[in-house]
């Protein structure tokens, strides 16, 4: 197994596994941050905000450079985070079903280069969706740590009638641009794992 080239500061396993499926060896260093929207902050400075912060909290506890991420549902300049619960869950696919919305992904990268950053932003349509489907998904246990609760890879890849952007980014990692900003800071892409 190939030594790590990057630290990872999430415990997101499909951002492991985006890495991974571009050859970066990470190890894995999650920081638990506040992830309260500021009064007036645009959905944007969020996602980059705490991108940035969890970069920033991770890099002292190693030597190599750390990216640090984060994804947010947006609907009607509305951030839609990780549902609470089965009732927040439907509430949010109430209110993605039969429309577009978008999913921001920023993406931070400490190291030599200093702290490295940008933000996708993906529009996805989404197909109407009944209430039985939405409870139906639910009790698979799919969207209970998922960013609007839904997971585009997973199950509910059923329910997306079309997608403008990245779909690595909705999935938790822009892969094109994290590869940039990767490079940048001299991390080897394509290391066997």
């Amino acid at each position: 197994m190939t030594a790590p080239v990057l630290c990872l500061a999430s415990a997101s396993p499909r951002r492991r596994a985006l890495l991974a499926s571009i050859g970066v060896p990470v190890t894995v260093y999650p920081c638990d941050i506040d992830e309260t929207p500021l009064a007036g902050e645009t959905a944007q400075a969020y996602v980059l905000r705490l991108a940035i912060a969890k970069a920033e909290a991770a890099a002292p506890l190693t030597d190599l450079p750390t990216l640090g991420s984060d994804t947010a549902v947006v609907v009607d300049g509305r951030i839609l985070g990780k549902p609470a619960d089965a009732e927040e869950g439907a509430e949010m696919l109430r209110l993605l079903s039969g429309r577009c919305h978008e999913v921001l992904t920023a993406v931070a990268v400490s190291g030599s280069e200093g702290m490295l950053s940008c933000c996708v932003t993906t529009q996805v349509t989404m197909r109407e969706i009944s209430a039985d489907e939405i409870a139906a998904y639910w009790r698979t246990g799919e969207p209970a740590d998922k960013a609007g609760g839904y997971a585009i890879q997973g199950l509910a890849a059923i329910f997306v009638k079309q997608i403008q952007g990245s779909h690595s980014a909705v999935v938790g990692l822009p892969l094109f641009e994290t590869t940039h900003l990767l490079c940048r800071q001299g991390v080897p892409i394509w290391q066997r794992v």
